[in-house]
């Protein structure tokens, strides 16, 4: 008798767990070799297990030294080195040539890497000392808002979801991440490095399934500080969503990846900005201006 292929099992990824989806549902994608494969439909009640995640991993993640936050996302780009030649099949698998499966591959291990090297810089840089008529110190820089729920893009699908994923995660934020619809393969095995990579559990959350069913829970849900939208249907349903609670919303829809991912301009759109105030002491070491 021939052997039966033990095909993978596609599941989600909450709190740094492979549950299968809460609803039990799953919807079929077709690879290029005719086998059809079976995806977990994510629900509603999954996308509010995931932000609890986020929500309880946020305070371990943002007060990490950013050096350590640095390390981690170098070692996201290890791995995804080390299985390299299996993204690139997966690839292959929805549709791509192998050449420019080959480049998204690349392209997505480059695009962690440099988000590695802006961990323990973007505050220097983006950060500054502002003149004050006062005789005070007044400093400002950046901070993490939170939780941040992704829209991911549909295509390039490992590309889009890391060149959205890492800025977020690099300035100390958590995330929910939907992945591509059409081709969320990659997305699931790219959360079988982040389960191996010393990402603490929660930081990122990824899920797959319909935009129309998950699009308007994303940008509602009431403990998420932020959005970005990477598609085109419900952009302007998100926008009004994010007045609920005046979570910011973040239009990434219109991206080229390969030449819009590494800018340190991404970094700031998930961060606020705290401003210090600080008198100034004499050399007797009282505050002067008093």
């Amino acid at each position: 008798m021939s052997r039966l292929e033990v095909l993978k099992t596609y599941k989600i990824y909450i709190g740094g767990a492979f549950p299968r989806t809460e609803s039990g549902r799953f919807y079929p994608v077709t690879l290029r070799n005719g086998i059809v494969t079976n995806i977990c439909l994510s629900s509603r009640k999954d996308l509010r297990n995931a932000v609890v995640a986020a929500r309880n991993a946020f305070e371990g993640w943002s007060g990490r030294a950013a050096f350590n936050r640095s390390q981690i996302l170098y070692r996201i780009a290890e791995m995804l080195e080390g299985r390299k030649a299996q993204f690139i099949e997966e690839l292959m698998a929805v549709g791509a040539t192998k050449a420019s499966a080959s480049k998204e591959v690349e392209a997505s291990i480059d695009r962690c890497v440099y988000f590695a090297g802006w961990c323990d810089k973007y505050t220097q840089v983006f950060g500054s000392v502002n003149p004050v008529a006062s005789s005070h110190f007044n400093f400002s820089t950046q901070e993490p808002t939170g939780v941040v729920t992704i829209i991911a893009p549909e295509s390039p699908s490992l590309l889009g979801l890391v060149s959205c994923v890492m800025p977020v995660i690099a300035g100390g934020n958590t995330c929910v991440v939907l992945a591509s619809e059409n081709s969320p393969h990659v997305a699931v095995t790219f959360a079988e490095v982040l389960n191996s990579s010393d990402v603490p559990g929660g930081v990122i959350n990824i899920l797959t399934g319909k935009e129309d069913e998950l699009a308007d829970q994303f940008s509602s849900h009431m403990d998420v500080n932020a959005t970005i939208y990477c598609r085109q249907k419900h952009l302007k349903k998100t926008k009004e969503n994010g007045a609920l609670n005046v979570k910011r919303i973040i239009d990434w829809s219109g991206k080229d990846w390969y030449k819009a991912g590494d800018d340190p301009y991404l970094l700031l759109a998930t961060q606020e900005v705290k401003t210090t105030w600080h008198p100034i002491e004499n050399i007797a070491g009282t505050k002067s201006g008093y």
